[in-house]
């Protein structure tokens, strides 16, 4: 196991858990292979969810259909997910630190943190209790609200520890997963033949292609987004083309078209009977389980968030374990009350808000280049910049309009909607800003 160094102690609970450089760059040295990098990243596609959407496609469309669905979501979800990926590696930084100095300023990354805080512990709620039900149906025994508390506590265990912890997690959860789709697939074309099965009709309610699309990219934006939580990681801007390929392309064709097919095969798109039906009780079991790979991810990076919001508004620097802990309890709590349930429509309102946040980094970081200089020098001296801006006044107003368009309007892709909208719109304002401030384009800065 490799050495890594210690990160500079935050002031409360710093003995709880890894705080994982939730505030600082990760160092060369706590860097890892591209390769444990991509285990976890295909690990967040090769879940519960993933299958479930390839059955959703195949029980509404035909098989190549579905092939051009997942391939148009799969090439809007890796360039979101390189490009914001290749910054959080440069720099060493989560998404929300990053924010600071890639157009959102100080405060306004503490509003970053806040949204996709917020929809990220109700996702973590919302889908523990799909964990706690699903073991609650094979094991029983005891009610679902008390396996919620069982589950949650787990995956909150696991994501104390921080990416090591959960590296080890996708070691043991993806093979799994593989082996399952391996046997499920197996077990059904010894009653269908693999032609049949690409040949036949969609047996259920058609679906066309931009909605299949719709469901394909919307489904992991959030993902492609918070990138840079991940990729801080990573050891080279390659490195991340290479698991972003691998991760993402494996996780929507192998998973995704493989529940294409078994839905076509069984005719329905509910993926636990599909699953029962040709890999018993076991595979069940394993399905289920490998939805706490991505479940980890929602609580961590929901606790980088708030480490963020604390340090920026309060100036608190709080140890990302202690905030697991209280994230977890918090999250898993909701979930065993059974009040998330309520609140899959505002979370899902909240998913458009976050696709504009790629926009804007990906036009400051890597057109506007605003805070390039500042960045790459104290990159060097392994620090962050010593001066910010405090707001981003046209970041607020471009996030606000580009979030509208993606919810309201009706044709596209309503996260792609709203992901280019805020990169075109960011870009226009702050070159209008620029020529009427006569070359400027930092707002009133503060000390980092």
């Amino acid at each position: 196991m490799q050495s890594v160094p210690s990160a500079p102690q935050p002031e409360l609970g710093r003995e709880v858990g890894r705080d994982d450089y939730a505030l600082t760059r990760v160092p060369e040295a706590a860097r890892y292979s591209w390769w444990s990098v991509a285990v976890q990243r295909f690990g967040q596609l090769s879940a519960l969810s993933q299958f479930l959407l390839g059955a959703t496609l195949g029980f509404g469309m035909t098989f190549w259909s579905a092939f051009w669905a997942l391939t148009l979501g799969a090439v809007i979800l890796e360039i979101v997910s390189i490009l914001t990926g290749i910054a959080g590696q440069r720099e060493g930084l989560s998404t929300t630190v990053l924010g600071r100095w890639t157009g959102f300023g100080r405060y306004g990354s503490a509003i970053i943190g806040l949204v996709v805080a917020v929809s990220l512990i109700g996702w973590f709620g919302v889908q523990n209790a799909v964990f706690a039900q699903g073991i609650h149906s094979l094991i029983g025994g005891l009610p679902v609200w008390a396996w919620s508390i069982i589950t949650g506590m787990a995956v909150t265990l696991i994501v104390i520890y921080g990416f090591l912890s959960m590296a080890w997690t996708a070691y043991i959860t993806v093979p799994a997963f593989l082996l399952l789709a391996g046997a499920s697939i197996l077990s059904a074309l010894r009653e269908h033949s693999l032609a049949e099965l690409i040949a036949s009709p969609p047996p259920g309610e058609p679906l066309s292609l931009a909605a299949g699309t719709t469901l394909v990219a919307g489904g992991f934006i959030v993902g492609a987004v918070i990138t840079p939580d991940m990729t801080r990681f990573n050891r080279s801007p390659w490195d991340v083309v290479k698991q972003t390929v691998v991760g993402i392309t494996l996780g929507e064709y192998l998973i995704g078209l493989i529940g294409v097919l078994l839905a076509h095969a069984v005719k329905s798109a509910d993926i636990i009977h599909i699953v029962t039906s040709t890999s018993g009780v076991i595979g069940t079991l394993i399905l289920i389980t490998a939805t706490l790979k991505i479940n980890d991810w929602n609580l961590y990076s929901s606790s980088l968030g708030i480490v963020n919001i604390l340090d920026t508004v309060w100036n608190k620097k709080v140890n990302r374990g202690l905030i697991t802990v209280v994230v977890g309890v918090l999250g898993t709590a909701l979930s065993a009350l059974g009040i998330l349930d309520r609140f899959v429509g505002f979370l899902t309102l909240l998913g458009v808000t976050i696709p504009p946040l790629a926009g804007i980094m990906i036009v400051d970081y890597f057109f506007l280049r605003r805070y390039r200089a500042e960045l790459e020098a104290s990159r060097a001296r392994g620090v962050l910049p010593r001066r910010v801006e405090a707001w981003n006044p046209i970041m607020l107003i471009t996030w606000i309009a580009a979030s509208i368009i993606g919810y309201k309007v009706g044709w596209g892709i309503p996260a792609l909607n709203a992901l280019i909208v805020s990169g075109l719109l960011y870009y226009l304002l702050m070159k209008l800003w620029s020529a009427f401030t006569s070359g400027s384009q930092h707002f009133r800065e503060v000390e980092s």
